[in-house]
């Protein structure tokens, strides 16, 4: 479930920060700047862990880690873990707003601008058929453990679509790189912030409108993904006694362009997080100092 990353985990005597990584890029966009800060302004040292999304709020109500920096919205695990134990403590905003939804590369919309409504889909469901859709169109989502509702939305609004999960994130991007140099249609779950939008422009198909609750039932959806301010969490006792790392990681916030500027260095020029990391900083001092306790 879990891999570390750093040497310099549980060294005696070490201030050691343990921050919960997810599996897309921008949240490793957001670990990294905030590692390297606290490593080379703070002098912390700082472990990394991989853990899936809903692991991870186990992870921290347990202080396996000590924070998460980009939740999309665990209504359950807050209750949980925030209103009833208490063990975990709110971080407040990262500053990015997120948004999932369903989207096509804008040539294909170009060229079929009603196959943004999903009235329409079925028109389509022919032309974006792959072998692993079993004769419907293909709905693309990326890891089975990220929020979706894609599954519930296919059978609700009664489409001609299988969803197929291309396993995760970089799996995912492959693919997409892959039909949009060929110039073939493809119809995709995305979100907003993600870096591969400036490569491959991506135009949203307008789902049924979000309302809220119209989600509480996870088998009864049959609308759109909302906009999520997301959010960052620590562990409670962490929150309560982390000191300068804790002050700190509660100040982080930045913005969309923050983020995908970063991402783009790691996913796109190939840098290492910490290049990345340290080509941000170097180039945004009047941002980060901000969040220095």
């Amino acid at each position: 479930m879990t891999k570390q990353t750093s040497p310099f985990a549980n060294a005696e005597g070490a201030r050691t920060v343990t921050l919960s990584v997810q599996s897309w890029v921008g949240a490793q966009s957001n670990v990294a700047v905030a590692k390297y800060l606290l490593e080379h302004r703070l002098g912390y040292r700082v472990d990394t862990v991989q853990v899936d999304e809903v692991p991870a709020w186990d992870a921290l109500s347990q202080g396996r880690v000590d924070a998460i920096l980009e939740d999309w919205g665990h209504p359950e695990q807050e209750q949980r873990y925030v209103e009833d134990k208490k063990t975990i403590a709110r971080g407040g905003g990262l500053g990015v707003t997120g948004h999932i939804g369903w989207f096509v590369p804008t040539y294909f919309a170009r060229q079929h601008p009603d196959v943004t409504n999903w009235k329409n889909l079925d028109r389509y469901a022919r032309q974006l058929r792959t072998a692993e859709s079993g004769g419907k169109g293909q709905l693309m989502d990326g890891s089975p453990s990220y929020v979706t509702n894609d599954k519930a939305l296919v059978k609700n609004l009664k489409l001609n679509y299988q969803v197929v999960f291309a396993g995760s994130e970089a799996a995912q991007i492959t693919q997409m790189r892959q039909f949009a140099k060929e110039h073939k249609p493809f119809l995709t779950y995305w979100y907003t912030p993600q870096w591969l939008s400036k490569k491959v422009p991506m135009t949203e198909v307008k789902l049924p409108p979000y309302k809220t609750g119209c989600d509480t039932d996870p088998k009864k959806v049959a609308c759109a993904y909302p906009h999520t301010p997301l959010q960052k969490y620590l562990n409670a006792n962490f929150a309560r006694d982390g000191g300068k790392a804790a002050a700190f990681l509660r100040n982080f916030r930045w913005t969309t362009e923050d983020q995908n500027e970063v991402s783009l260095l790691i996913a796109d020029q190939k840098l290492t997080p910490e290049q990345a990391a340290k080509k941000w900083v170097d180039s945004h001092p009047s941002k980060w100092r901000k969040w220095l306790p």
